[in-house]
């Protein structure tokens, strides 16, 4: 089962933070559509990867010692052609290093574009009082600076699901605002009880963050995750 293998490797390396590949392996095991997401330990493979995956694609470091991707100049997006991405990962390597310099780097993950859509943050903390709980929220300045979001303790049930994306304000968002596409709610809600699900069977998982999510019309997509667990 690849959630034990990498839960496995990772404790064996004394780690507890996940790289954005693992933490996409797993919640697409359990059922949670990811973007396609794969590591290149060189300029070779990155343009390799790029070419299957097809143009445009981001590139982002692959490091358990970095974070902030982006604040160390670790992320490139919208990457047209092997020109671009050749130039990408020596900026990357060369940033990152200079921000970084103790982090180990295994690499760049290379992903193909996701289509645009409205931005959705879920995530999991662990209350010391309640135990694991979901947040689910709309992205953007929506959860830094409003602070929109809705929780729930885990297990949800499909009530639940349904309530946390109800109330929160920016619900209008969701259903289609001046012209925008709706988001798929339903399909948000499943992918809701999915983690929950996840989140209770796997008792090693401190901390879960799918962020972003773009919501689309039909379906929607993991953009980015991060996975913490649980120390010794």
């Amino acid at each position: 089962m690849i959630v034990d293998e990498i839960l496995v490797r990772a404790r064996k390396e004394k780690r507890t933070v996940l790289t954005e590949i693992e933490a996409k392996q797993i919640l697409r095991e359990a059922g949670i559509k990811c973007t396609d997401t794969q590591l290149a330990e060189t300029k070779e493979q990155a343009v390799a990867l790029s070419e299957k995956m097809g143009w445009p694609v981001v590139l982002k470091i692959s490091s358990v010692d970095i974070t902030h991707k982006s604040d160390a100049g670790g992320v490139k997006v919208n990457l047209k052609n092997k020109a671009e991405v050749e130039q990408a990962f020596d900026n990357i390597m060369t940033s990152c290093r200079a921000a970084c310099p103790d982090a180990g780097i295994e690499g760049v993950a290379v992903q193909a574009m996701a289509k645009p859509g409205t931005e959705v943050i879920i995530g999991m903390t662990k209350d010391p009082s309640f135990g694991p709980v979901l947040m689910f929220g709309l992205g953007g300045i929506f959860v830094e600076l409003l602070k929109d979001v809705a929780f729930r303790i885990v297990p949800l049930e499909k009530k639940d699901a349904s309530e946390m994306i109800n109330e929160i304000k920016g619900k209008k968002l969701l259903e289609g605002y001046r012209g925008q596409d709706p988001a798929d709610i339903p399909f948000l809600e499943n992918m809701l009880l999915k983690l929950s699900e996840l989140v209770d069977k796997t008792g090693d998982i401190a901390e879960i963050d799918m962020n972003p999510v773009f919501a689309y019309k039909q379906g929607a997509v993991v953009v980015d995750a991060r996975i913490i667990l649980e120390a010794d």
